[in-house]
């Protein structure tokens, strides 16, 4: 049975009461290396949920775009027609052609409809899911080392977010420029960084290692067997995350578990991550897999294939990671999430109660919707400001 046609949904839910009449794109300036954007959501009765977009450097307003024009059609639904309107939004709006910003927005959306559902049924999310396995999430720290160069600096500035309580921490420790095929220099650089964080941190915290899809399988390889030596806890997109013949060569060519997600969208991508047995671990992102449910399927799919679940979430630590939380509650696969050091301040603003790990781990929220307030009147005083341009390697730099 196709999904409901646009008119026959629209009559129901505004019968109702709960058919989505205000649309809203807020654009907050965190900064710290991108723009965070949020949506808003508000029906007949006054219903009103939050979501949150995942962005990129110099995409957030081609995202702020998606979310305009997607708004549209979500406005006359039932908040509660979440299912339906992902499938049409993907049939007929887009048409069954995808693309990271028209997932940012579609994330956003259907975060900000379950949030709008929890808050008028009186519960969170995850018990409108199936309820938790669950009480609290670990997480892991990330962004502490950004702008970094000196392996000491990276050695101090892991000491440090370790004595806030986290026991996991994540790092690409790889010098830039972002290349294909490195020199060893690259990799040496690379190793001596490593090796004076883990001296750093001693043996009782994870070390999490992100490549960010960069190398060919037989650098990314051997770089993987140096770092083992210091006994790291996964190996994050080692390769281009679609060349997953790739990514199944790697992780058969090394001991240190292989994760990839951020950037595949919908259970579509990862059947095939499944299928080639390519990765130990999925890190899909909420804010642009296509939303709570979306990531809860995916988890899903992943159960019966022995692989992790850790959810990504380079986003703020307000909406999103409220998102993630929820849709983690009830995941028996669920390993731990990500929390990103230098957007809490800014995300403390954007929702005074926003969750915060203690000793390096979240308590599970029991407020209705998402589970944390949106201070209305911060998001209204924000004005869009464009992140600061960002440095480039020269146009025919190998290394």
């Amino acid at each position: 049975m196709s999904a409901v046609p646009l008119a026959a949904a629209t009559n129901d839910a505004r019968a109702s009461g709960h058919a989505i009449e205000r649309v809203e794109v807020f654009v907050v300036n965190p900064d710290w290396r991108k723009n965070l954007v949020f949506v808003r959501v508000e029906s007949a009765d006054g219903a009103a949920g939050w979501g949150e977009a995942y962005t990129q450097y110099d995409r957030d307003r081609a995202i702020v775009e998606q979310l305009t024009e997607l708004g549209r059609y979500v406005k006359g639904r039932s908040i509660f027609g979440i299912k339906n309107f992902c499938q049409i939004a993907f049939d007929d709006y887009a048409q069954r052609r995808g693309s990271l910003e028209f997932y940012a927005a579609l994330s956003a959306i259907e975060q900000a409809m379950w949030d709008a559902c929890g808050r008028t049924l009186g519960q969170p999310v995850y018990n409108l899911l199936g309820g938790a396995v669950r009480e609290r999430f670990r997480a892991y720290a990330n962004g502490w080392a950004y702008g970094l160069v000196q392996p000491k600096d990276h050695a101090a500035a892991a000491a440090a977010v370790v004595e806030q309580g986290f026991d996991a921490i994540k790092m690409d420790p790889l010098p830039k420029p972002w290349r294909t095929f490195i020199g060893r220099e690259q990799m040496d650089i690379a190793v001596a960084v490593l090796a004076q964080v883990r001296a750093a941190v001693g043996d009782r915290v994870d070390i999490l290692i992100d490549n960010h899809r960069r190398l060919a399988p037989v650098q990314a390889a051997e770089l993987a067997r140096r770092y083992e030596e210091f006994g790291i806890y996964w190996f994050e997109e080692p390769c281009q995350a679609h060349n997953l013949d790739a990514m199944a060569e790697i992780r058969g060519r090394i001991a240190t578990p292989v994760v990839t997600g951020e950037e595949l969208y919908t259970k579509s991508a990862f059947r095939e991550v499944f299928a080639r047995r390519a990765a130990d671990i999925i890190n899909p992102d909420v804010s642009n897999v296509g939303g709570i449910l979306e990531l809860r399927e995916i988890a899903a799919m992943a159960e019966p294939h022995l692989v992790g679940v850790s959810p990504h979430n380079y986003n703020s630590t307000s909406l999103a990671l409220a998102a993630t939380v929820q849709a983690s509650a009830g995941m028996p696969n669920f390993l731990l999430t990500e929390y990103f050091v230098p957007l809490e301040a800014i995300s403390h603003r954007i929702a005074p109660d926003a969750l915060r790990p203690v000793n390096g781990y979240i308590e599970l929220p029991t407020q209705p919707g998402l589970g944390i307030t949106v201070d209305e009147a911060f998001m209204r005083s924000q004005e869009y400001r464009r992140p600061a341009s960002r440095s480039f390697g020269a146009f025919h730099s190998v290394l």
